[in-house]
C-alpha cells in the first residue's frame, strides 16, 4: 500500500519531484524561446515580475503562522471570519465643496443614493487652520472642499442630517482636534450623546511632514495634540476613531507599495508609543485608531499589499507592544482608489480604472471605500460623475460575486509570493526608521521625503521612456481631444457668503466668553494639558478656527520645513 503523497504548504498535493523538476524544466526552456511584446514586466513599484511562480516560490511558508484563516491571528486574509458575507464595507464617499450649504445638499444626495457612511473634503483655508475673512485665504474659499470656519459653519453642515445614525468621517489633521470639538458640539444640539457618535478623523499629522505638507505647528506638539485626542476619544467618544493613520497621500506623492505600507504603520506605531508614554493602556490607544490605504493600478501588488499590512500589524501589537485584546491586532482601514493615476485625457477611462483600484480593495479585505469620479482631475466631482462611482462599488457588493468567499486569491503562489515580498520591504524600512531614532527624527533628517522622490522620479522615467503605458496620455493618445463632461464650478460667491457669515458671527457672539475660552485655550496649552475640554470651550462660545490656531501659535511656534534636495 503506497504512502499518502504530502501536501505543500498551500495545502496542494505537488506532483512527484522528478516530474515536476523536469515539465518545470522544459517550460522554462519554451519560455526561453517564446515571444514576447517587449513590454518591461515590472510592479508598478518597480518589482520584477516573473513570468511564472509555482511551489518553488513560497518554500518556508506556513500556512497556519503565514497565511492562516480569516478572522483569526494573524488576519492575513481579514479581520472577520466570514468577511463581506457579515458586512458588505461602509461605501463612503468624499464629498466636500462651496458653502456648508452646497455640501450639506450633496451629503443627503448621496445618502439618498445608498452610501452609508459620509466623509467629508475640507477646503485648504480651513486645513491651514485659516478663516475665511483671512487674506491668506482669499482665492480659496469652498475651492477644493467645504469651507467651515466656526461652529456656525458646522451646524448648517449637518443639518437635518442625525449624526446618531450616520458615521462620519472628516480629512482634516493640523487642526482636526478642533474640528472634531466642533463636530461634537453640534451632537450636544441635537442631544446626541458622545458615546453614541460613530466616524474617524484623519488626525494624521505625521504624513503631513511626509507628504502632504498641510501643517501648522511643530512635529513634537503636533502629535501631543493627535495623542490629546486618543486619550479623549478613549474616555469619552468610544466608537469614533481618533486616528486614521493615512498612507494614502504618501502613495500619492509618489511612494512605492512597500514605502506606503510601511510608512503608514510607522507613523501609527509612533502616535502608539506617545500614548503609552502618556501612561494609556495599550489597548485602550489601539481601539483609537484606524488606517487609511491607497488601492492604485498595479492589481496584485495591491492585494499583496493589503495583506501584508495586516500580518505586520498583528504580529507588532501582539510581540512588541504586548496587546492582550485580539481586537488591536486587527488592522481596519478605509481604501481610496488612486486619485494620482486619473488622468485629464479621455476622463471616462477613469472609470474603468476606479473600478480595477476597487475591486482590488475589495478583493485586499478593505473596511470601507471610496472610489474617485471620472472628472476630479479637472474639479470636484460632478454629480453624475460621483453617483457613477458610487454605483461602481455598490456594483462590485451586489453583482459580481466577490463578497461570496473570503481572501479567494489566497494560495495563489504569485499572491503569497507578492504578500511575502512586500512584507520582507517593509520590515526593512520599520528597521531603518527604528535605527534613525523613530519618524520625528527621520522627517527631520528628510529621510521619507528622499524615498519618495526617488521613487517618483523612477516611474516617471518608465513613462518617459515608453517603458510604463497610460493610456490616453503617453500612448492610445487622441489629437485635438474635447472633454465633454460637465464640470462643477465653484462661485466667487462662496466666498463672500462666507465672509458675511463670519462677519455676523462675530458681531452676534457673546464677546466676553470668547475671550475667556482663549484665554483659557492658551494657559492649557502652556501647561500642557489635554486640549480637547478646551477646544469644546471654545467651539460652544463660537470661537472660530483661525482665532483658536492663532492662540496656540503663540504657545507651539509654526514649522518651516528644512528642505533636503
Amino acid at each position: 500500500m503506497s504512502a499518502e503523497p504530502t501536501k505543500n504548504n498551500n495545502g496542494a498535493t505537488p506532483p512527484p519531484a522528478s516530474n515536476y523538476d523536469e515539465s518545470k524544466r522544459e517550460w522554462e526552456i519554451r519560455n526561453a524561446a517564446a515571444r514576447t511584446t517587449g513590454m518591461k514586466f515590472t510592479t508598478l513599484s518597480g518589482e520584477p515580475v516573473d513570468a511564472l511562480y509555482t511551489p518553488d516560490d513560497v518554500v518556508g511558508m506556513d500556512f497556519q503562522r503565514d497565511v492562516g484563516f480569516p478572522g483569526e491571528y494573524p488576519y492575513t486574509r481579514g479581520i472577520h471570519p466570514n468577511m463581506y458575507r457579515g458586512r458588505i464595507w461602509t461605501m463612503r464617499q468624499f464629498a466636500g465643496f462651496g458653502t456648508p450649504e452646497d455640501t450639506n445638499g450633496r451629503f443627503k444626495y448621496l445618502l439618498a443614493q445608498g452610501q452609508t457612511g459620509l466623509s467629508t473634503a475640507f477646503d485648504l483655508p480651513t486645513l491651514m487652520g485659516r478663516d475665511a475673512d483671512d487674506p491668506w485665504s482669499e482665492g480659496e474659499v469652498g475651492i477644493c472642499g467645504v469651507s467651515v470656519s466656526s461652529l456656525a459653519d458646522m451646524e448648517v453642515l449637518f443639518d437635518g442630517i442625525p449624526l446618531g445614525e450616520v458615521s462620519t468621517s472628516m480629512t482634516i489633521n493640523a487642526p482636526a482636534a478642533l474640528t472634531l470639538a466642533y463636530y461634537l458640539a453640534v451632537a450636544e444640539k441635537q442631544n446626541v450623546p458622545f458615546a453614541k457618535l460613530r466616524g474617524t478623523l484623519q488626525n494624521d499629522i505625521l504624513k503631513e511632514y511626509i507628504a502632504q505638507k498641510e501643517f501648522i505647528f511643530p512635529p513634537k506638539p503636533s502629535v501631543k495634540l493627535v495623542v490629546d485626542t486618543m486619550e479623549f476619544c478613549a474616555q469619552s467618544v468610544p466608537q469614533w476613531n481618533a486616528v486614521s493613520v493615512s498612507g494614502y497621500h504618501i502613495r500619492e506623492a509618489g511612494s512605492t507599495a512597500a514605502q506606503e505600507l510601511a510608512f503608514t504603520l510607522a507613523d501609527g506605531f509612533e502616535y502608539l508609543e506617545h500614548a503609552l508614554a502618556r501612561g494609556m493602556d495599550v489597548d485602550a490607544a489601539a481601539r483609537t485608531l484606524s488606517h487609511f490605504f491607497n488601492s492604485h493600478l498595479d492589481f496584485f501588488e495591491e492585494i499583496a499589499k493589503f495583506r501584508a499590512a495586516r500580518r505586520i500589524y498583528a504580529r507588532r501589537m501582539r510581540e512588541k507592544y504586548k496587546a492582550k485584546d485580539a481586537r488591536s491586532w486587527m488592522l481596519r482601514f478605509h481604501t481610496q482608489t488612486a486619485g494620482c493615476s486619473l488622468t485629464a485625457q479621455q476622463p471616462e477611462n477613469n472609470i474603468v480604472r476606479t473600478a480595477y483600484q476597487a475591486l482590488a480593495a475589495v478583493l485586499g479585505g478593505t473596511q470601507s471605500l471610496h472610489t474617485n469620479s471620472m472628472d476630479e482631475t479637472l474639479a470636484l466631482p460632478s454629480e453624475k460623475a460621483v453617483k457613477i462611482a458610487l454605483r461602481t462599488q455598490q456594483i462590485a457588493a451586489y453583482e459580481i460575486g466577490v463578497v461570496n468567499t473570503a481572501d479567494p486569491l489566497a494560495g495563489s503562489y504569485f499572491v503569497e509570493s507578492r504578500t511575502n515580498e512586500i512584507e520582507r520591504q517593509a520590515l526593512e524600512y520599520l528597521d531603518t526608521i527604528e535605527s534613525l531614532g523613530g519618524v520625528i527624527p527621520a522627517i527631520e533628517a528628510g529621510f521619507f521625503q528622499r524615498e519618495i522622490a526617488d521613487a517618483a522620479y523612477r516611474y516617471q522615467i518608465e513613462l518617459d521612456k515608453h517603458e510604463k503605458i497610460v493610456v490616453g496620455v503617453n500612448d492610445f493618445v487622441e489629437q485635438d481631444e474635447k472633454v465633454d463632461i460637465p464640470i462643477l464650478l465653484i462661485s466667487p460667491e462662496v466666498e463672500k457668503k462666507q465672509r458675511k457669515r463670519l462677519a455676523d458671527l462675530r458681531n452676534s457672539r457673546n464677546a466676553e466668553g470668547v475671550e475667556t475660552a482663549l484665554r483659557n485655550t492658551t494657559a492649557a496649552a502652556r501647561d500642557g494639558k489635554n486640549m480637547m475640554p478646551y477646544f469644546l470651550e471654545c467651539a460652544r462660545a463660537y470661537v472660530s478656527l483661525g482665532e483658536v490656531m492663532r492662540a496656540l501659535e503663540t504657545v507651539y511656534g509654526t514649522y518651516i520645513e528644512t528642505s533636503v534636495f
